[in-house]
């Protein structure tokens, strides 16, 4: 089994994120500077034609950006997102696949760029994002 497989809801690789249960984000894949998330189409997650909201593209590749800014330690880092660009590109009614891959690390900020595709491949918006890395607490 691979270490964040089944997470419960509202976990995000590791750590706990309400935002990630509210929409539904699955984390699939984590490592070596790249992460994968998917959200599934939810119906109170549309705009008026059907389609999913950009506001809720723009919280999957938030959240994909910032787990890609912490692929090298998931469960040791938070990250705060300092500013996020995001174009979209076209509508989707499915599921939504967010990849990311963290460009640049240094000792805090990060350089992530990502997209959002539907489950047949095609793009849907591109992102880019500059996240701060914030160690967490050790755990009692």
């Amino acid at each position: 089994m691979k270490p964040f497989e089944n997470e419960a809801p509202g976990m995000l690789f590791g750590l706990p994120m309400p935002m990630a249960q509210a929409f539904g984000l699955r984390g699939e894949k984590i490592g070596d500077m790249h992460a994968t998330v998917r959200m599934p189409r939810n119906e109170l997650h549309t705009n008026s034609r059907g389609d999913v909201h950009g506001g809720a593209l723009a919280v999957l590749l938030d959240c994909t950006l910032a787990s890609a800014a912490r692929a090298h330690a998931p469960v040791r880092f938070g990250v705060v997102t300092v500013d996020m660009a995001l174009h979209f590109v076209a509508p989707c009614n499915g599921d939504v696949i967010g990849t990311a891959t963290c460009e640049r690390r240094g000792r805090s900020l990060c350089f992530v760029r990502g997209e959002a595709r539907n489950v047949q491949g095609e793009l849907l918006a591109l992102a880019t994002g500059t996240f701060k890395l914030v160690e967490r607490a050790a755990s009692a």
